[in-house]
């Protein structure tokens, strides 16, 4: 197959009408290719959803893998990492947070933000095995540089039996390896918001049957939403050695990132007839709010809880200062035995400061009789002046996790098994101040008002807040110890697989919150039992055409996080752990000029915690969803298309008043059409133009669908020119401007006063050196 024909895909039971489809597309094709293809046929190999992350031929796969090329990261050009997982079919991306920081969500299954069901990891194994602690979910914790070979994006399939047993999403990502050639790349861009980055790699050999590879980069920046200083700081090195044995491979490598950016937030909204005159590239934190006092309660020394206020930068946004080592050792031994190891340690910081905005914009003279003010450095403010309470909020998580996936493999003639043992224990040490409101001047740089400018006694300054406080001191820890089996056989073009995993995980937590006192006000220890399952049958009738079909049965077990928020139904007996069942129907068409990968799915979750951190209430849902996700690929001539398409259709099944409502924050469907057209020169030059148009029906900002949230349109615009060793590229994402939300208030009841809309458009230019 051509390597431009590979983008996963799947089919589920509800989507028959794909099948109908699929023949249209077989009966054109042909016609406008009676010619050779260009390339001859390339055969993509995944390593992720298979026991021990064995590799596997792309098209033989029984489960929905979508795989992303270099190539393709490069023309994405994502603003981060979470950015570059719009390019899966069903998943949906809040990536207008910033650099860290998003909501994603997958295949209809329920959240109320960040990423509870998916898992980023390098070279098999996650980046962190919990894959969301309140303000910090996983893609956090990885940053997209030129080191990176691929992403592999995996979704349900076998997913819930390997590794940490996600039951929704695991991206990925593979890093380069060294060859007997020393190649590399050096790349400059810069932006129309003032973006400073160097991006460098170099890869060769070392010795016999040794090879390295380094990488990384340095940047700096004020950011899309300009902050009017350098919000966005950041540099990465990346090391991978590997080792050709006689009868394997081994590696090691090493990636160190300190990384953050401005945390961007929800924008006051036209509501209550005031128009705010804020559009997307506001961003209220700058140079003269950034130091914030913050109210820090802690034990007084006498039983109670006493307040002290400690300065923080709310500049420093969201991020990461930490490192992952990893390395894996690959063994042949013999007879149609397979030995794999693998092994990472993740360990560092993920901070989190910004001002959160509570309820509606106001004028001033609403909140003080109608008089003017002033702010805090002595800024005269008119009583017609909009302001609105801000809470400077600050998260600080130290995290460690040791994870280890190791299996032996056996291959006879017709079938083939594996037995596995993944273990890993992750850490967190934690503290939080979040609430804090204060009455600030609405705007890029607005200050907090005097005390004296309103009425209510809550701007004073030794009062901690106007709103709400939540603190929190917490420390926690978790071990994981799964055994699993997998097997195959293969009768003629059928192949049938399964595997089971028998897990125990134990959890030990205990908090201190609320006005905190310096005694935990709650304790966790837990020992629980749980076995996962997979099934599936593929056929590939043709050496370009197969279907499959496919069964799992998995959970979530509650994190950290579940067992505080849900305290009082965990003391009440319930184990918190949530149950998903889905089922697959995929096809699979795989030609030279053309690709379709095409997966029906439908899911059940009992049990879903729904908690907004500083939320009224919180619940436990139960949910169902059926959709199809589409992954396809034409190519005539120099003109390439793909399609990414998700039709799906999320409902809350839980008894109440949301039942068969559609699940929060997840468009019923979305589509991605990317054309992109070659131009040939002379002397060895090319040039490449290309574009994305994104359609995004409406959603809803809440369970209780009282917040619609309207679709809208996105387009993207590129062209990367090669001259000889030189290339420049330039991207233009959002080129029309479209002003557009992505999520409401989740913290509202009712109608939300605010939002956050997608990124503004912006302009990156790059120039590079490949040797």
């Amino acid at each position: 197959m051509n390597k431009n024909t590979h983008i996963a895909n799947h089919v589920n039971p509800a989507t028959c009408f794909i099948f109908l489809l699929t023949p249209l597309v077989t009966a054109l094709m042909p016609s406008a290719y009676a010619q050779e293809p260009p390339l001859p046929a390339i055969e993509e190999m995944i390593v992720t959803g298979t026991p021990g992350g064995a590799s596997l031929r792309k098209f033989d796969a029984s489960f929905a893998i979508s795989t992303v090329s270099e190539e393709e990261i490069n023309q994405v050009a994502p603003a981060s990492t979470a950015d570059l997982l719009k390019t899966i079919p069903g998943v949906w991306v809040e990536s207008s947070g910033g650099i860290s920081g998003a909501n994603i969500f997958v295949r209809g299954f329920p959240s109320g933000g960040d990423a509870d069901f998916v898992t980023v990891a390098i070279n098999g194994l996650p980046v962190y095995p919990a894959p969301t602690l309140s303000f910090m979910e996983n893609s956090t914790l990885f940053r997209i540089d030129e080191t990176i070979a691929r992403m592999e994006g995996l979704r349900g399939g076998p997913n819930p039996v390997y590794a940490n047993g996600q039951v929704g999403l695991t991206t990925n990502f593979i890093l380069k390896e060294g060859g007997e050639d020393t190649t590399g790349s050096i790349k400059y861009s810069t932006s129309d918001y003032d973006l400073q980055r160097i991006d460098g790699v170099a890869s060769g050999k070392l010795d016999d049957d040794l090879y390295y590879m380094i990488g990384g980069y340095v940047s700096s920046s004020p950011g899309v939403r300009d902050a009017g200083f350098n919000a966005e700081e950041g540099h990465q090195f990346t090391v991978n050695i590997t080792k050709i044995l006689d009868n394997g491979k081994a590696n090691i490598f090493h990636r160190l990132t300190d990384d953050h950016g401005t945390w961007y937030l929800p924008v006051a909204l036209d509501v209550n007839g005031i128009d705010t005159g804020l559009d997307a590239e506001y961003t209220q934190v700058g140079p003269r709010n950034r130091h914030a006092l913050v109210p820090v309660s802690g034990p007084d020394g006498m039983g109670g809880s006493a307040i002290s206020w400690e300065e923080f930068d709310m500049g420093k946004g969201r991020g990461w200062d930490g490192s992952v080592t990893g390395g894996a050792i690959e063994l042949d031994l013999g007879n149609d035995w397979t030995f794999i190891d693998r092994f990472s340690l993740t360990k560092g910081a993920a901070n989190t400061h910004g001002f959160v905005p509570q309820g509606a914009a106001v004028t001033l003279g609403s909140l003080n009789g109608g008089v003017a003010g002033e702010t805090v450095s002595g800024t005269d403010v008119a009583a017609n002046d909009l302001v609105q309470m801000f809470g400077p909020w600050v998260v600080h998580k130290d995290i460690k996790t040791f994870n280890n996936d190791l299996s032996l493999s056996k291959r006879w003639q017709d079938f083939k098994v594996t037995l596995g043992y993944y273990s890993s224990s992750w850490e967190v040490d934690e503290w939080w101040s979040i609430g804090n409101q204060k009455w600030y001047v609405l705007g890029h740089n607005g200050e907090q008002l005097t005390a004296d400018s309103i009425t209510d006694d809550c701007q004073d300054a030794g009062e901690p807040t106007c709103g709400f406080k939540y603190d929190v001191r917490a420390l926690g820890d978790a071990r994981e110890n799964a055994f699993y089996i997998a097997g195959e056989t293969y009768i003629g073009a059928l192949t049938l697989d399964a595997g089971v995993r028998i897990v125990n995980r134990e959890t030990n937590y205990s908090v201190d919150d609320g006005l905190r006192d310096g005694r935990d006000d709650f304790f966790v220890e837990t020992d629980e039992d749980k076995v996962s399952y997979t099934a599936a049958a593929n056929w590939n009738f043709t050496d370009d055409m197969g279907v499959f079909v496919r069964i799992n049965d998995g959970h979530k077990y509650p994190d950290f996080d579940a067992y505080r928020d849900f305290r009082g139904d965990f003391n009440l007996g319930s184990d918190l752990i949530i149950d998903v069942t889905q089922y697959e129907l995929g096809y699979k068409l795989a030609r030279d000029f053309y690709s379709l990968y095409a997966t029906g799915f439908a899911n059940e979750t009992k049990g879903q915690p729904f908690c907004d951190v500083g939320g009224a209430t919180c619940e436990r849902l139960e949910t169902e969803a059926i959709g199809i996700e589409i992954d396809g690929n034409l190519l005539l001539g120099n003109l390439t298309l793909d399609l990414n398409a998700t039709i799906q259709e999320p409902e809350i099944t839980s008894a109440g008043p949301d039942d068969g409502n559609q699940v929060q924050r997840q468009p019923t469907h979305q589509l991605r059409l990317t054309p992109s057209y070659l131009l040939e020169f002379a002397n060895g030059v090319s040039a490449s133009i290309y574009g994305t148009w994104t359609l995004v029906s409406d959603r809803y900002g809440d369970n209780a669908n009282t917040n619609e949230l309207d679709g809208y349109d996105k387009f993207d615009v590129g062209m990367l020119v090669n001259i000889s060793d030189l290339s420049v590229q330039l991207s233009v994402d959002n080129l029309t401007d479209e002003l557009a939300l992505t999520e409401s208030d989740p913290r509202a009841v009712g109608a939300s006063a605010n939002g956050r809309y997608i990124l503004p458009r912006s302009v990156k230019l790059t120039l590079g050196y490949h040797f």
